[in-house]
């Protein structure tokens, strides 16, 4: 019996894979004619291809893909996060180190949102990272105006609506009191579209600083503003099942020294 099934990728898969754009941009491009495979334009993202074949995005070719990568990158306040601006404003893609290959962010923060971004060269990564059912926790730290009590922060414990989305309960915890703020620790699950400027806006509390530390197991630590360290290969396997890459170190189990050989000695003879 004859194997049909079509070699390779999917065209959107495998420009997701290099880094040109998400599975559904990348068939938005498709579908626009921004997209040609051995000379010939397509407009249908049922296609698919190998790395034999070559793939060219609004003139320019695309490279076989790089191995996956994710980048921390301390997202300073004031820049968009994403690719173009349409009121000309300094995104976080114009402020990335000049060697960095072409990357995508894992969600998003807001404009004056800080902390910690993640970046990734892969569109399968960034799926894996964003995908509610995967539950990743964000961790933010959160300044608000006055001294919100209890009672209002439980309500956020419990999951609050605003206007008509529904937020699932969030991990609050109180921190201290400076002056006319107050400093909190917020945790999250879903990340939805300014989340929790808009759930504490739900209670009537006002946030004028917010700092995401964490998302998933991997953390802002001591990262300066503007900064950007890559993830080690190791670290995306132990965390997200990332095969290492070839030549890697660790990528080839060691091979277990035999041991020495235990030899058996014989029972005692009983005397007769």
């Amino acid at each position: 019996m004859s194997d049909d099934t079509p070699k390779g990728d999917r065209i959107a898969k495998h420009l997701s894979r290099a880094g040109i754009a998400s599975r559904r941009a990348a068939e938005r491009m498709i579908e626009a004619g921004r997209v040609s495979v051995n000379g010939k334009t397509i407009t249908s993202p049922a296609l698919n291809v190998t790395e034999s074949d070559r793939i060219v995005v609004d003139g320019r070719e695309v490279g076989t893909p790089e191995r996956p990568r994710l980048w921390l990158y301390h997202k300073p306040a004031g820049l968009v996060t994403s690719a173009s601006d349409e009121k000309g404003r300094e995104t976080v893609f114009d402020t990335l180190p000049e060697d960095m290959p072409r990357v995508m962010s894992v969600g998003r923060l807001d404009l004056n949102s800080e902390g910690l971004l993640l970046l990734t060269n892969d569109g399968g990564i960034k799926r894996q990272l964003e995908l509610p059912s995967t539950g990743w926790l964000r961790k933010y730290r959160v300044r608000v105006k006055g001294a919100p009590s209890e009672a209002l922060l439980e309500t956020l414990r419990k999951g609050v609506t605003s206007d008509g989305e529904k937020f699932q309960p969030m991990d609050v915890k109180f921190d201290r009191q400076q002056g006319a703020n107050a400093w909190l620790t917020v945790g999250i699950r879903e990340g939805k579209n300014r989340e929790v400027r808009r759930a504490f806006a739900e209670i009537g509390v006002s946030v004028n600083r917010l700092l995401r530390v964490s998302y998933g197991p991997f953390c802002l630590n001591d990262l300066k503003p503007g900064a950007v360290e890559e993830i080690k290969p190791k670290v995306l396997r132990d965390q997200l099942g990332i095969a290492l890459p070839d030549g890697h170190a660790e990528a080839k189990a060691k091979p277990k020294r035999p041991g020495p050989k235990r030899v058996k000695k014989p029972a005692p003879r009983k005397p007769r």
